[in-house]
């Protein structure tokens, strides 16, 4: 594969589908797409790693990461609002001067 060259899901389902289900020589798919030979191994690995998405990268997740991502930053949020709600108590319930 060429440096920086990028293709789209649906180009790795493609290929994916002429080396499993089409039984094609991968060593004649990669040159024929002009890919290295261990870049289809490699695209077969991760989608049978996960079948639903399997070529996520390039700043997009997973959902289960972006949920557990999303769930993370809201505990996080939660936890600084109870620091900032302490700090107001024990400011407000000091004795009057």
């Amino acid at each position: 594969m060429r440096n920086g060259t990028r293709y789209s899901p649906e180009f790795k389902k493609e290929t994916i589908r002429l080396v499993t289900e089409l039984g094609q020589d991968v060593r004649k798919v990669a040159q024929d797409i002009g890919v290295h030979e261990n870049t289809i191994y490699k695209w077969i690995q991760k989608y049978q790693e996960n079948p639903e998405e399997p070529f996520v990268g390039s700043g997009h997740q997973r959902s289960e990461e972006a949920e557990l991502r999303k769930a993370n930053k809201r505990v996080a949020d939660l936890e600084q609002e109870v620091a900032i709600l302490k700090k107001a108590i024990a400011i407000f319930s000091r004795p009057q001067k």
